[in-house]
């Protein structure tokens, strides 16, 4: 059995959702299908999810959203439209949509949630019909009914265990399932949605609970390409990678998966296969738990922006019992959480993402730190950028480091941080973000070419 998640881009319009019929029903194991709300169909287009965004925002804050609520049903309209249904599907999408805009506003965070998921609920009730008119059994599911519950935390919602018994019984049932992704049921009835990549994460659970061979997620590109196809021409494709490696490339700023969302088909040890609806038949990218190192040390560079570095010094602190943890007291009690803590003998700096604070807190942070820690020297960095190179072949391989730095210093980018994992599946470097594109370039021809 498989389970197929289609991403945005692959629901956007009629033509593609038609790919989207021929792929599933060209594979009879391919029986569970995830799917996401329309995206952009071209470079200018707007996402059904931001319609939809700025239509709950309108009725939380004026009461009406009349015209961002009907661009979103025209959207739907215009679609159904062109594959030929009838206007039955689109006035059920309406009605569904006007039930949830008029009703209990009180719980904003609850109320945008199941706002934003009707894109997502209402395009799987439309590919549903659509499968149905072509005279193929199909099923709409909403994952209340197939049991995916959820804890209640509006946008970061997370599985709850008995969730995975539930949906393990979708085995059973007859014909193609399409199920929404993105959000699952609190246990108190409330639609509740998963962080951004939603829709990889209802994909990842349901092929964990039904134990699936493989995770097909489809996708608009051909293959994971080893570094940012804006930053380097023609990079070169990644056939095979480790769900290790993918979720520190994930996190490294690859814009392919959200961190979180491989967890559940890793645990389950499902295979995870991204392939393109536009291209169906080209082999993709393959996630699996071990792979043969045949990329050489490194198989992937990824890289983020709107970092600050905030750097203490004081003599002797790694004799202070105690320094490390009073300092992220300190961040904690501001609410700022941190990614990365370098230190050396005198000195720790510690990285963060910049939009958690403004200028007021950040003098409150270095003057709490200076009379607190009664620390030498505080100060703080701003507009970093995090490039981190992975690969599980860096374990054996010599040298990796002495390459990277070979390769910043050639292309005159000078490296502010460096932080290993103890994994050493991989290395992350700082550098100010003007020098983000020339220190990723440097790197992918060091590596690559």
């Amino acid at each position: 059995m498989k389970v197929v998640k289609f991403g945005g881009t692959s629901v956007a319009s009629a033509q593609q959702i038609k790919k989207v019929f021929q792929i599933v029903t060209d594979d009879p194991n391919r029986k569970i299908v995830v799917v996401s709300a329309p995206g952009k169909r071209s470079k200018g287009d707007t996402k059904v999810t931001d319609l939809l965004i700025t239509c709950g925002e309108n009725y939380l804050n004026y009461g009406n959203g009349k015209e961002a609520y009907q661009l979103v049903v025209k959207r739907y309209s215009e679609i159904a439209q062109e594959l030929g249904l009838t206007e039955v599907i689109v006035d059920r999408i309406a009605a569904d949509l006007q039930e949830i805009l008029h009703g209990d506003r009180s719980n904003s965070e609850s109320f945008m949630d199941a706002v934003k998921a009707s894109g997502e609920d209402n395009n799987a009730k439309l590919i549903a019909a659509y499968f149905q008119s072509r005279g193929v059994e199909t099923h709409y599911v909403n994952p209340k009914e197939a049991g995916l519950f959820v804890t209640d935390e509006p946008g970061c919602a997370q599985v709850l265990p008995e969730s995975y018994n539930n949906l393990r019984k979708l085995r059973d049932r007859s014909g193609i399932l399409i199920l929404p992704g993105f959000f699952g049921y609190s246990k108190e009835g409330r639609i509740v949605t998963f962080s951004r990549g939603g829709s990889d994460i209802t994909g990842s659970i349901l092929a964990s609970a039904v134990r699936a061979d493989v995770y097909e997620n489809f996708t608009d590109v051909d293959a994971v390409y080893s570094v940012n196809p804006s930053f380097v021409h023609n990079p070169k494709e990644i056939r095979e990678i480790t769900y290790k490696e993918m979720r520190e490339l994930s996190y490294g700023g690859f814009g392919v998966f959200h961190d979180e969302a491989l967890i559940p088909a890793f645990r389950a040890g499902v295979s995870v296969n991204i392939k393109n609806t536009n291209n169906p038949s080209h082999p993709g990218t393959k996630i699996v738990h071990n792979r043969e190192n045949e990329n050489g040390p490194v198989v992937g560079i990824a890289s983020d922006t709107g970092f600050c570095n905030i750097y203490v010094n004081k003599y002797l602190m790694n004799r202070e019992v105690g320094f490390g943890r009073k300092l992220l007291h300190i961040l904690e009690d501001f609410q700022l959480s941190y990614e990365h803590t370098p230190s050396g003998i005198d000195d720790i700096s510690v990285i963060l993402r910049q939009n958690q604070l403004d200028r007021t807190m950040e003098q409150e942070v270095v003057e709490r730190i200076k009379s607190e820690l009664h620390a030498d020297e505080v100060h703080i960095e701003h507009d970093l950028a995090m490039i981190m190179i992975v690969g599980v072949g860096m374990r054996q391989m010599v040298g990796t480091m002495s390459r990277a730095a070979s390769a910043f210093s050639k292309s005159g980018v000078n490296i502010l941080m460096i932080n290993q994992g103890s994994s050493e599946v991989s290395m992350m470097f700082g550098v100010k973000e003007s020098d983000e594109k020339k220190a990723v370039q440097a790197l992918y021809e060091e590596f690559f070419d």
